[in-house]
């Protein structure tokens, strides 16, 4: 873009921008004719898509704004009155992220403005709440403001249809194109008032669904320790524990209130390294049965279990096995469902259970449209255990049945580790590992699928590749999306781009069978070499 131009185009979204804090920072680059941070900010626009918009909070059309979500929430609106829902209800919810509340009553306005009915919900709480509501008040669409477990610059925007799922192609696509139709602020009406204020009654009726979770009759004797990392999960988590009268979690205070700088860790995402450890110091001086933590918007739920050698993560996949165990386990029935880059230790539980089983692409958006789901999971912390109540992931439900699961055991003089223990028995050990590689350049990423398509492996870690699988190209099953699937003699590797941060990530799965429990340490020990030689294979053959 030339100076001039991109100058000109600064200047007049300046004069636009509603926020005076975007404004103060664009005209500060503007008087220091900092060019290289300019064309960084208007070197294209944030890309709508099926994750709905998430980015770094800033000013300018590539960064998330009050400019760019009005855009947003108008193109939105537009879709929906194109859709026939003139009049319909928009329910919106938000985290207690920077400018989330601002980002929030934006959406409202647009709404209420172009002729829809807007509710927000009455505080910053956990997005299922949001998903729920979508179906409990009869929604046409719902907005979620959150950027989930990003890093604390970030902010995001999550767009649900009435079905109270998430949007998938071709809705993604139309509003970005009624979104880029909007020609200038100026054109869209943003009254100040008009629109409701939701009381508690919509968050007691997602906590009286909680009580589908559970078995009518089942323990509830298991502790926790419970950390909402700095999000809004603590106090629903605690509400929907009493009322099923489960000892009262011990909070990691530190992490307890919503802070959206994140003070104790670097990313406020379980999975991360170091962000567990203030929750297993506290575990250290409780001696809980299990330790739980939500990520900040709370519809990811992460387990951790005392182990020999102290406190350790569950992977997801672990958790999404024993939930389907459990569940398997008191008699559900309908289809058990999980992404393409989750343990297919799932498809074993429900062949064995006679039970009907989907893979769908990554993310809930695709999870919660299998017919007859009972439930979904996938290996990024996230599952689905009431999907007449939530169509999408449910880190307070998950904690519920996760807990029950543990209390069962418990009774039974047993823990979570045994009964992982009893399905690698049964249907071979699962072990599952992940290659995430985070950049700054995002071409290294498209260097890295094209070095792979061109030269895909042959071999990892001496296993022969089977068979490659293209998934730009689709399949009789799945819609296309950008990704590779290797299936090898007793593994499995995904790569795929992450939809949602800069990442490049690998997921690596390896079935080792296990003819008796007295196998297990000599198989687990096989699975972690062979997953270490592939991650080292696939490194090397993705040249990153």
């Amino acid at each position: 873009m030339q100076h001039d131009d991109l100058i000109a185009r600064a200047q007049a979204w300046l004069s636009e921008d509603p926020d005076p804090d975007t404004r103060v920072e664009l005209a500060a680059l503007l008087d220091a004719e900092d060019v290289t941070e300019l064309a960084a900010r208007f070197s294209g626009t944030l890309q709508f898509g099926t994750a709905g918009l998430r980015g770094e909070l800033g000013a300018g059309p590539t960064r998330m704004n009050r400019a760019v979500v009005i855009r947003a929430a108008a193109g939105l609106a537009a879709y929906l009155k194109a859709e026939g829902e003139e009049g319909g209800l928009v329910v919106i919810g938000y985290d207690a992220r920077h400018k989330s509340a601002d980002f929030a009553r934006d959406t409202a306005a647009v709404m209420t403005g172009a002729g829809l009915r807007a509710a927000l919900l009455p505080r910053p709480l956990p997005t299922p709440v949001l998903a729920f509501a979508i179906r409990h008040l009869g929604a046409v669409a719902g907005v979620e403001v959150t950027a989930s477990h990003n890093p604390p610059r970030d902010n995001g925007y999550k767009v649900y249809l009435g079905d109270g799922s998430q949007i998938v192609p071709p809705a993604d696509a139309e509003i970005a194109d009624k979104i880029a139709a909007v020609p200038s602020l100026t054109v869209v009406p943003r009254p100040t008032e008009g629109w409701e204020v939701l009381d508690d009654a919509v968050l007691d009726a997602y906590l009286a669904r909680t009580d589908a979770v559970l078995a009518p009759d089942s323990p509830r004797t298991a502790r926790t320790v419970y950390t909402a990392m700095h999000g809004v999960g603590k106090d629903v988590l605690l509400a929907a524990f009493a009322r099923a009268g489960f000892p009262e979690p011990v909070l990691v205070a530190e992490q307890a209130e919503p802070d959206p700088d994140f003070p104790t860790v670097a990313f406020p995402n379980p999975e991360e390294p170091g962000a567990m450890d203030l929750a297993f110091a506290r575990a250290r001086e409780t001696d809980p049965d299990l330790v739980i933590a939500n990520d900040p918007d709370a519809d990811r739920c992460a387990v951790a279990v005392k182990d020999a050698d102290g406190w350790r993560m569950l992977r997801g996949d672990e958790v999404g096995a024993l939930l389907a165990a459990h569940l398997v386990d008191r008699g559900a029935r309908g289809t058990l469902a999980e992404s393409i880059v989750s343990s297919s230790l799932l498809g074993r539980i429900a062949e064995k259970a006679g039970l009907p089983y989907e893979e769908t692409l990554t993310g809930f958006k695709w999870i919660a449209r299998v017919d007859g789901l009972r439930y979904g999971y996938e290996e990024a912390l996230g599952y689905c255990v009431d999907p007449e109540g939530v169509r999408d992931k449910d880190g307070i439900t998950a904690a519920l049945l996760i807990t029950e699961l543990a209390s069962t055991l418990k009774e039974q003089g047993r823990a979570l580790l045994d009964l992982l223990d009893d399905l690698a028995v049964e249907h071979g050990l699962h072990a599952t590992d992940q290659l995430s590689v985070r950049v700054e350049d995002l071409s290294l990423i498209s260097d890295a699928m094209r070095r792979l398509r061109e030269q895909p492996p042959t071999r990892l870690a001496g296993l022969p590749v089977v068979r490659t699988d293209d998934l730009t190209q689709g399949t009789d099953k799945l819609p296309p999306t950008d990704g590779l699937r290797y299936t090898l003699d007793g593994a499995r590797v995904v790569v795929r781009p992450s939809g949602t941060e800069p990442k490049l990530k690998c997921y690596l799965e390896v079935v080792v069978p296990v003819p008796t429990h007295a196998a297990l340490p000599a198989a687990r020990t096989q699975a972690a070499e062979l997953l270490t030689a592939i991650k080292r294979d696939l490194s090397a053959a993705a040249g990153i």
